[in-house]
């Protein structure tokens, strides 16, 4: 069976996961696409080969419609997912949905209460589970290599540019109109410990802030826009380097160079960043979600875990060390490293393209989502989707949780209470 999908929202995101259907046009074809911008929405109905009968200016037009295919990918701004959710599982389609599910609580609910009561598929696109990375951490974790899990240490290293590019002068930049950045950025890293732990979160607690992209820290002189700036070459957050630079990396095209303009030529980048957002001043944008945050999770068993989530690092890969009663793990994103107790030897598995980083498609999870999405669909069988609405809650509860408690000074949250759902 050939799974028929509708792709709504045609940025980065949409175009990613309907790159599986050209990939495996076997298995998955494009057969709509919906989004209000003329470009993104041709580009990717285009790539498909969509009739123009089936390209829709909003989510709405479509939802209008009988339905016409299998699956929904749901890859519209944060603020625009619950509400397409719940409609699109109402008509009888399975939805594979970016994360987050939305950017409140109630909402979050409110999907995954709509996708029991109607019985479609929900996959939230907690896309570490799916790399060879994960895949190798999870087998000495369930193997009893490390014996009982007491402490998980995690570090999202989100990356100087990457922060600036996305959550100082992008969509992310703040929380009334996406949502907290540990929320966008984070409930990937809260749902992969949920999934290694393998056990409920029961308390949680934070500190964090927005600690140096405010207008307090702006240097003398600066400028408005990095291209009529007089300190621009000293900065390390300088707009007009790092997109030029974009610009003579092919591979950096895609993304994040296409979310700045599709424009792809010198006089492009130049206009946009002349008029557009991500030629501010990372002092001047009105941002204001955390730059630098830390977590901590207890679990039912007695397991604690801290995840740090910072602005002030390379971009790469997650780090990890998890710390049990019979071994240690230490991973890198590309190398799992476990020192066995009893025998003090260490083994290194090496899962090289297997890391976590947005640079490289999430180290292959991207594609294996995808593939197990539509084999779930398929088949009907949806024990390849590795994580189902209510673990998916699980990691949003974490995040709003953590969210709380940071800007109550720190104050633990108990998360023991049960959602109710339908």
């Amino acid at each position: 069976m050939t799974v028929s999908l509708a792709i709504v929202g045609a940025g980065n995101r949409g175009s990613t996961y309907a790159g599986y259907a050209l990939r495996s046009p076997d298995r998955a074809r494009v057969v709509a696409v919906a989004d209000p911008r003329d470009a993104h929405r041709t580009a990717l109905a285009d790539a498909h080969r969509v009739p123009a009968a089936d390209r829709y200016d909003s989510w709405r037009a479509l939802a209008a419609r009988p339905r016409l295919a299998d699956a929904i990918v749901l890859a519209t701004p944060d603020r625009e997912h619950a509400e397409p959710a719940a409609r699109f599982a109402e008509l009888g389609y399975h939805v594979l949905l970016e994360k987050p599910i939305a950017p409140t609580e109630a909402e979050c609910t409110a999907v995954t209460e709509a996708a029991e009561r109607t019985g479609v598929l929900l996959a939230v696109c907690h896309v570490l589970r799916y790399t060879r990375y994960t895949d190798a951490v999870k087998r000495y974790v369930e193997t009893g290599a490390l014996g009982r899990i007491v402490g998980v240490e995690h570090l999202e290293p989100v990356g100087w540019w990457h922060f600036a590019h996305s959550y100082v002068r992008g969509n992310w930049r703040r929380a009334d109109t996406s949502s907290s950045s540990l929320l966008a950025k984070c409930c990937h890293d809260l749902d992969w410990l949920r999934y290694v732990v393998d056990d409920l979160p029961t308390r949680v607690s934070s500190v964090g802030g927005l600690h140096h992209f405010h207008p307090g820290n702006r240097p003398a002189g600066a400028a408005a826009r990095c291209l009529d700036c007089p300190v621009e070459s000293r900065c390390p957050y300088s707009a007009a380097r790092f997109y030029r630079d974009c610009l003579a990396d092919p591979q950096r095209h895609e993304w994040p160079l296409s979310v700045v303009t599709r424009d792809l030529t010198e006089a492009g980048v130049t206009a946009a960043l002349r008029d557009g957002p991500y030629g501010r001043c990372v002092y001047a944008g009105g941002n204001d979600v955390a730059d630098h945050q830390s977590v901590t999770v207890s679990f039912a068993g007695g397991a604690t875990a801290t995840l740090t989530m910072s602005a002030f690092t390379p971009a790469g890969h997650r780090r990890t060390r998890i710390m049990g009663t019979h071994g240690y793990l230490e991973g890198d994103g590309e190398q799992v490293s476990v020192t066995d107790f009893v025998t003090g030897a260490t083994v290194t598995t090496d899962t090289r393209g297997g890391g976590a980083d947005a640079g490289s498609g999430h180290g292959g999870g991207d594609m294996r989502l995808m593939a197990a999405f539509v084999e779930a669909v398929a088949t009907g069988d949806r024990s390849a989707v590795r994580s189902g609405p209510r673990e998916s809650l699980d990691s949003h509860r974490m995040a709003f949780a953590a969210e709380r408690s940071r800007l109550a000074g720190g104050a633990p949250v108990d998360l023991t209470e049960p959602v109710s759902l339908v």
